[in-house]
């Protein structure tokens, strides 16, 4: 029979998370999620009810902004919904730059808060699927702080079936 010599263990996949205090996007990086760029410029009102939705809050609220869009003033579901995910995420920036974002630049702030949303409720699965030969003994697993060994078990069934 032929055997298989590895002469390279597979790697893990490098895996990152999602755990700052900052934005993980910048406020114009829209191209860096198409999805939701498409999905803001096609249909806005669309976009903010279901990034609110998302977010787990009532899906009507953008529409008050829509409906106050005739007077001069910052939306206030944008700014509030700016703040909650900031507060939400532990980012930390301050209520004036998001009473700026939400004024000036209400879709891409929308975006941003979007693409947030996204990147930080993505949950990791990690599946360990290496073959591993355990061959006829039984084996038991000890857990140890920061270390999984395996160790051949012996049980009393052994030792008497060898003595025979």
């Amino acid at each position: 029979p032929m055997r298989k010599i590895i002469l390279r263990q597979p790697q893990p996949p490098t895996l990152v998370a999602v755990h700052s205090n900052q934005w993980s996007t910048g406020i114009c990086d829209c191209c860096s999620d198409l999805d939701v760029c498409c999905f803001a410029c096609w249909c806005f009102p669309c976009f903010t009810c279901s990034t609110m939705s998302t977010f787990g809050e009532n899906f009507c609220l953008p529409l008050l902004d829509m409906m106050l869009s005739t007077q001069p003033c910052t939306p206030p579901v944008s700014m509030s919904m700016r703040v909650a995910v900031r507060s939400r995420y532990g980012i930390q920036e301050d209520m004036t730059s998001d009473c700026m974002y939400a004024t000036f630049c209400n879709t891409c702030s929308w975006c941003q808060i979007a693409r947030e949303i996204k990147r930080r409720k993505q949950t990791l699965t990690i599946i360990n699927a290496q073959p591993a030969y355990m061959g006829v003994q039984q084996y038991v697993m000890n857990a140890q702080l920061g270390a999984v060994t395996s160790q051949p078990m012996i049980s009393a069934e052994v030792l008497t079936s060898r003595a025979m």
